[in-house]
C-alpha cells in the first residue's frame, strides 16, 4: 500500500470517542488554563501539598472536561460537535479578555455581556482576538468536524462516564483538607476555568438577577409634597474614579470649572462595579437583590417631571414619558454634535422651563470615561493631556498616554457637570441642585487590572472609590451635610429631601442635605 493509499485509509478510519474526547479534554487544559495555573501556582505553598493541589487541579480538570465532551459527543452527534466548536470559541474570546484586561468570567462580568450593546462591543474590537478566536478556536472545531468517530457501544460508554465521575470523586475526597484553601479561592479559581466559567455564571446571572429585576415591587405613595418650585439634575456618570478628580486631591487639574463652581465632593464608594448593578443601587431606595420602583418612575407616578436622557444602557426599565437616547436627541436637535456625551445636555433650560410642574427631575446617564476607547469620549478642545492612548488593547499601551486619555474624559466631565450649574443659574425662579455620582470607578493598570467588573470582594479601590459632588442654589437655602463617606442609597432619599416629598420610607439618614425642604 503506498503512501497515498495510507492517507485515504486514515481520512476514511473511524477514531474511538474515547479518543476524541481525551484529545479535547487534554487541547482545553493546555490552551486556555495559563492564567490559572499561573494563578495557582501563585498561591499555593511550595511543598509536596502545594503541589498536590496543582496535580489534583490538572485531574478534576482533564476528567470532567473528558465527561461532558464524551456525553455531549455520544447524545448529540452532530448537534454535540457544534456545541463544542461553540465553546472552544468562547474559551478562545474569554482568554483574550483574560490575557488582556486581567478580568475575571464571573456572574457580574456575564451580566456585563449580556446588557452591552453592539456599540460598546465594537469598542473592544482588536485583530488580536480575531487571532485568538481562529487558532484556538476555529481551527480545532474543523479538526472536530473532521473526524469520523467510533461511537462504541452503550456498555462503554457507561464504563468510560463512570470511570471519569470515579477520578472526580476521588480527586475531590483526597483534597478534604484543603478545603479552606479551595473555599478562599474559590471566586477567582471558578472565573478563570474554561468554558465553565462562562457557562456557569451566565446560568447564574439569568435565574438569579435577570428573572429577579424585570417588575418592579411598588412603594407606598407619597404623603406630602411642599409647595416650592425645584428642579434637581441626576447625572450618572460611567467609569469615573475620584483618583483622578482634582476635587479629591489628584494632583491634575481635571475640574477647574466645578471647583469655580463651588460645589461640594463627598467622598463615597460604589456599592456594585458593574453599571448594571450599580445603577440599579443609585435609583434604588435601599440594598436588595429585589427591585423595588426605582427613582424615576416612582416620582413620575407620583406628579413629578421626571426626564431621561442617556448614552447608555443596563439600566432597570425607565417608566417615563419623557425617555430619550442620544440617537433620539440627535434627530431632535440635528445641530448638536451627537458623537460625544454633550447631547444630552443640549437644550436642558427649554426643557425645564416648558414644564408644567412644581417639581422637575432631569436624570442623565452618561457614558464619558467608558473604556477601552477612552480618547473616543472626549471632544478635541478637551484633549488637555497629550499624547494620549488610541489603542483598545490597553494592556499594551503605553500608561502615561493611557492615563492622559483618561484624564481627558474627566476634564470633559468636569465640562458638562460646569455646564449643567450655568443653565440652572439662570433659572433663578426654581430652587436647584445638581448631584453627580458614578456608577464605579475604573482600574488602568494597577495590579495588572484593566477596567472594572472584578466582584466588590475582591475588587480594588481604583474601582470602587468613585466621585459624589453635589452643587445646590443660592436660593435653595440648604446645604450639604459634614459626611464621612456616602454611597449609591444615599441619592434617592437625597433627591426626595430636597425637592420637599415626604414618603412612608424615607429614611434621613441617606440624606445627605442638612435639612428638610417641607
Amino acid at each position: 500500500m503506498g503512501l497515498k493509499g495510507w492517507c485515504a485509509n486514515r481520512l476514511n478510519s473511524k477514531m474511538r470517542l474515547m479518543v476524541v474526547s481525551l484529545v479535547l479534554s487534554a487541547y482545553t487544559l493546555v490552551a486556555f488554563h495559563f492564567p490559572f495555573f499561573s494563578y495557582v501556582a501563585d498561591n499555593v505553598s511550595n511543598d509536596i501539598n502545594g503541589w498536590w493541589i496543582v496535580c489534583s487541579m490538572v485531574l478534576i480538570m482533564l476528567a470532567l472536561n473528558y465527561l461532558i465532551y464524551y456525553l455531549l459527543l455520544y447524545v448529540g452527534r452532530v448537534v454535540g460537535k457544534s456545541i463544542i466548536a461553540i465553546s472552544l470559541v468562547g474559551n478562545a474570546v474569554c482568554l483574550y479578555f483574560i490575557d488582556t484586561y486581567n478580568v475575571l468570567i464571573d456572574k457580574s462580568m456575564m451580566g456585563n455581556v449580556f446588557n452591552t450593546q453592539f456599540s460598546e462591543a465594537s469598542s473592544f474590537f482588536s485583530w488580536t482576538v480575531i487571532l485568538y478566536a481562529l487558532l484556538l478556536g476555529v481551527l480545532p472545531s474543523l479538526w472536530l468536524f473532521r473526524q469520523r468517530v467510533d461511537y462504541g457501544s452503550v456498555w462503554r460508554s457507561l464504563a468510560n462516564v463512570a470511570v471519569a465521575l470515579v477520578v472526580v470523586g476521588g480527586v475531590v475526597a483526597g483534597n478534604y483538607k484543603n478545603t479552606f484553601w479551595i473555599d478562599r479561592h474559590a471566586p477567582v479559581i471558578g472565573s478563570k476555568l474554561m468554558p465553565w466559567s462562562y457557562t456557569v455564571n451566565s446560568i447564574r446571572y439569568y435565574t438569579h438577577w435577570r428573572r429577579a429585576n424585570q417588575k418592579e415591587i411598588p412603594l407606598p405613595d407619597v404623603e406630602e409634597m411642599s409647595k416650592s418650585k425645584d428642579v434637581c439634575v441626576l447625572i450618572i456618570g460611567e467609569s469615573a474614579r475620584s483618583e483622578n478628580f482634582s476635587l479629591y486631591g489628584y494632583a491634575r487639574e481635571t475640574n477647574p470649572l466645578m471647583k469655580s463652581d463651588g460645589v461640594t465632593a463627598i467622598k463615597a464608594q460604589a456599592s456594585h462595579t458593574n453599571t448594571m448593578e450599580a445603577v440599579k443601587a443609585i435609583l434604588q431606595h435601599k440594598p436588595s437583590r429585589e427591585l423595588y420602583e426605582i427613582l424615576p418612575n416612582y416620582l413620575s407616578r407620583n406628579g413629578v417631571d421626571v426626564v431621561w436622557r442617556t448614552s447608555n444602557w443596563g439600566t432597570p426599565p425607565i417608566h417615563v414619558e419623557k425617555q430619550f437616547s442620544n440617537k433620539a436627541l440627535a434627530k431632535i436637535y440635528p445641530e448638536a454634535d451627537s458623537r460625544y456625551d454633550g447631547i444630552l445636555f443640549h437644550d436642558l433650560k427649554h426643557q425645564i422651563l416648558s414644564s408644567d410642574k412644581d417639581k422637575v427631575l432631569i436624570c442623565i446617564h452618561t457614558y464619558t470615561s467608558h473604556g477601552p476607547e477612552y480618547y473616543s469620549n472626549s471632544p478635541e478642545e478637551f484633549k488637555h493631556f497629550l499624547p494620549e492612548c488610541r489603542s483598545v488593547e490597553v494592556q499594551n499601551a503605553d500608561h502615561a498616554e493611557l492615563i492622559n486619555a483618561y484624564d481627558n474624559t474627566i476634564v470633559y466631565t468636569d465640562y458638562l457637570v460646569h455646564s449643567v450649574i450655568e443653565t440652572l443659574r439662570e433659572i433663578p425662579d426654581r430652587r436647584s441642585c445638581v448631584i453627580f455620582i458614578s456608577d464605579h470607578g475604573e482600574s488602568l493598570g494597577e495590579g495588572g487590572l484593566y477596567m472594572h467588573g472584578i466582584s466588590k470582594g475582591m475588587a480594588p479601590s481604583e474601582q470602587l472609590d468613585i466621585p459624589f459632588i453635589v452643587w445646590t442654589s443660592d436660593n435653595a437655602n440648604v446645604g450639604v451635610k459634614p459626611l464621612e463617606s456616602a454611597g449609591h442609597h444615599h441619592i434617592y432619599h437625597s433627591v426626595l429631601n430636597f425637592l420637599g416629598i415626604r414618603t412612608p420610607f424615607y429614611d434621613e439618614s441617606k440624606n445627605i442635605f442638612e435639612c428638610h425642604s417641607l
